[in-house]
């Protein structure tokens, strides 16, 4: 089966419309503006933190072999205003959520202090959990933040090499960071239990997918390079009410 090489435009609504579009349908998607403007920065200090994306450590864990995706990862407590840095810790999924990573202790490697040290960084902490908040009542919200770089170093870099998903938390945003070189990487969202889905292409920087984890389920298409070689960065950031997510004790 060939790539896909259809490019639906991302279906963007207002910054107002944020909420009632998540409470509607279950996710929604912002531009950069509409971004720029709930976290109150302007474009340039988020474009400032784009270069710590060519510092990213190889994904050790990836069960399929490849060596197309890098990260970094890092944890908070996200109340009212205030974001609360936690001690760096494995990040782990149960293999409900993740069949292919799940159950497994992952130690990723933290993201950068002077990345993290940035308003931008914090502001963009805080404003998605006055949105989670808004979305799922005031609460203290477990964050965390994953910088990714997916490239073409195996021919195909693979965004969600689990398969279309749900993380087990209560909000998930996907910003789009760059693209850079590659053909595919087509966002898909269908409703976790129903028939509905639309599928697009997110292009701009600092555009987010906003997705409420309990009503729907996520993946990315694979990229290929358009040249010799591509990438495609993304920032995760997912917010989770009561706690991490955490393996049990044995």
């Amino acid at each position: 089966m060939g790539m896909t090489t259809s490019s639906f435009q991302p279906p963007c609504v207002a910054l107002a419309d944020a909420v009632p579009t998540l409470q509607r349908q279950g996710y929604a998607v912002l531009s950069a503006t509409s971004v720029c403007a709930m976290a109150q920065v302007p474009l340039t200090d988020l474009m400032g933190l784009v270069p710590s994306w060519s510092d990213l450590p190889a994904d050790l864990y990836l069960k399929d072999g490849g060596r197309y995706r890098r990260r970094r990862h890092a944890s908070y407590i996200v109340q009212a205003d205030a974001v609360q840095t936690v001690p760096h810790r494995a990040h782990w999924q149960p293999l409900e959520y993740n069949a292919l990573h799940g159950g497994m202790q992952r130690w990723f490697e933290p993201v950068l202090p002077a990345t993290a040290a940035q308003p931008a960084w914090t502001q963009l902490l805080l404003a998605l959990g006055r949105l989670c908040s808004q979305l799922k009542g005031v609460q203290p919200w477990f964050v965390e933040a994953h910088q990714f770089r997916i490239d073409t170093t195996d021919g195909i870099g693979r965004p969600t090499p689990e398969g279309a998903h749900r993380d087990g938390v209560d909000l998930v945003a996907v910003f789009l960071v760059e693209r850079q070189g590659i053909k595919g990487g087509e966002t898909r969202v269908f409703e976790a239990d129903g028939p509905n889905g639309q599928r697009f292409t997110l292009r701009e920087p600092w555009s987010v997918l906003l997705l409420d984890d309990t009503r729907v389920i996520h993946e990315s298409t694979p990229i290929q390079p358009e040249g010799l070689h591509g990438h495609r960065d993304t920032l995760v950031v997912t917010l989770r009410h009561g706690g991490f997510q955490d393996e049990a004790p044995k």
